[in-house]
């Protein structure tokens, strides 16, 4: 069974900038941060963690009672598989958690401490510095730990582990279908994933920035082709797609490794690597759309495997697109970018 997963962000910043840390932190949806209670803002809804009767999580740092009302627990250090019997032997006095900081060897000492408290109900939180460590503690032995301690000075990282518990999101909106025009041809990116993907699952594609098309996988096939669930057939070289850690990336430089973010007709987010990107000379097409004020444009291959998602979820073939229909779309106002960063101030024109 696959456990709630919650992260908790440990404020790596100054006392200055700390309230407006912690009320970003709520935006993306964040319930918990290892923070003393006394300095989370006033009617903020976030629950703290920390060694004060006050949080909602109590850290005993010695054998004490435990608060009316509160989670209790300890922290400890793993060095050696001694340390892992005395998490098991403090956790079975009635520990309602522990938090795990393993300083050398981290896979392994959490296996051990996995198989050995998941029977018991104790709430397994361990500590991490990069969102590369969060999406290890939340994949070891498939169950995971219950939440992971995340070391962050910015929202920027958050949202960027965030994407490892499927929790990230996009607004998605109903773009209506005003222009569709073969083009000749071009080259076009299959982006072959290393994961499944389900129905309703796609990438975002554009050809600019602040506005892309949720373009559906191959998991679908028909009388002519056999599905291909790992494989979106993405759009022209040119396209942009967003990355994980919130920048852009032409389609073209997608390769081997490299890690894109797949999204379902909810706008729920999740990471997937890419296995290999396949560039072909094709036909394509070009299709806009609007949403209110904004316009936007992608460049796909001609091909009846290549579908959007319509609002409610059904699939369309580009093939079968016509100028009125509605299909799904990330848009907001445009930004300016820089090596797929974005620049908020920038001034930018796309066409």
């Amino acid at each position: 069974m696959q456990k709630t997963r919650e992260l908790i962000i440990l404020p790596k910043v100054g006392k200055s900038g700390l309230a407006k840390f912690l009320s970003g932190l709520e935006s993306e949806g964040i319930r918990t941060a290892y923070v003393d209670p006394k300095l989370i803002p006033p009617k903020s809804k976030l629950a703290s963690i920390y060694p004060s009767s006050m949080a909602k999580y109590v850290i005993l740092e010695k054998d004490g009672q435990k608060p009316k009302g509160k989670k209790a627990g300890k922290k400890f250090k793993v060095l050696s598989n001694n340390d892992i019997e005395k998490i098991f032997s403090e956790a079975k006095k009635g520990l309602d958690f522990v938090i795990i900081e393993v300083m050398d060897w981290k896979i392994i000492p959490l296996e051990n401490i996995i198989a050995k408290l998941h029977k018991i109900h104790t709430e397994i939180f361990a500590l991490a510095r990069t969102p590369e460590e969060v999406r290890k503690m939340f994949s070891i032995l498939e169950i995971g730990v219950d939440g992971v301690i995340f070391e962050a000075a910015t929202t920027s990282e958050v949202k960027e582990a965030m994407v490892y518990l499927g929790t990230s999101t996009f607004e998605l909106t109903e773009a209506k279908i005003i222009d569709i025009k073969e083009v000749g041809d071009g080259e076009r990116v299959c982006v072959d994933t290393a994961s499944m993907l389900h129905k309703g699952e796609g990438m975002l594609i554009g050809s600019r920035s602040n506005f892309m098309f949720l373009v559906h996988n191959e998991s679908v096939g028909s009388s002519f082709t056999s599905p291909r669930p790992f494989r979106v057939n993405a759009g022209a070289v040119h396209c942009y797609t967003i990355s994980p850690d919130g920048t852009t990336k032409y389609l073209s430089e997608l390769e081997t490794g490299a890690e894109v973010l797949v999204i379902n007709a909810h706008g729920k987010a999740r990471r997937a690597t890419v296995g290999r990107s396949k560039i072909e000379r094709r036909p394509m097409l070009m299709i806009k759309a609007q949403v209110g004020d904004e316009i936007g444009g992608i460049i796909a291959q001609d091909a009846e495997t290549i579908r959007f998602v319509r609002p409610g979820g059904h699939l369309v073939s580009v093939t079968h697109l016509k100028k009125g229909d509605s299909v799904l779309v990330h848009a907001k106002d445009a930004t300016g970018r820089h090596f797929g960063m974005e620049v908020s101030d920038e001034y930018i024109l796309e066409k």
